[in-house]
């Protein structure tokens, strides 16, 4: 059974910093595709970062060059860096694991295309 744990969330400045961790269990890195996701309350969910099983990225345009993803295979954990926070940063951030079933997956923020989710992590910045 798969088990995607987030952790890392809180309350910060706008410019500050914060890392999101995902600890998954059921799986391992970098067998799966993996990636961080965030909602506000009335909207719908939207992609932030994704990661292939190679190590390739896609970033949403409203995170370039302030958030960065990696993963710790030996722990098997992933990170999200958050530098730079903006007000509009505010959510609740989600992992989540295997994108389009494994195959390849050709719009990997679309939350539509994963299978397995965290509780997710909430984040607040103030400005």
């Amino acid at each position: 059974q798969v088990q995607l744990v987030e952790t890392g969330g809180g309350s910060v400045q706008a410019g500050e910093s914060l890392r999101l961790s995902c600890v998954a269990s059921g799986y391992t890195y970098p067998s799966v595709c993996m990636g961080w996701f965030r909602q506000v309350p009335g909207k719908a969910r939207e992609g932030v970062v994704s990661m292939d099983t190679d190590g390739t990225t896609t970033y949403a345009d409203s995170v370039k060059d302030r958030f960065t993803i990696s993963r710790d295979s030996a722990k098997n954990t992933l990170y999200l860096q958050m530098n730079s926070l903006k007000p509009e940063d505010s959510a609740m951030y989600y992992c989540a694991g295997e994108c389009c079933s494994g195959a390849y997956c050709s719009n990997p923020l679309d939350p539509e295309n994963w299978n397995h989710w965290g509780q997710g992590t909430q984040v607040t910045v103030s400005s």
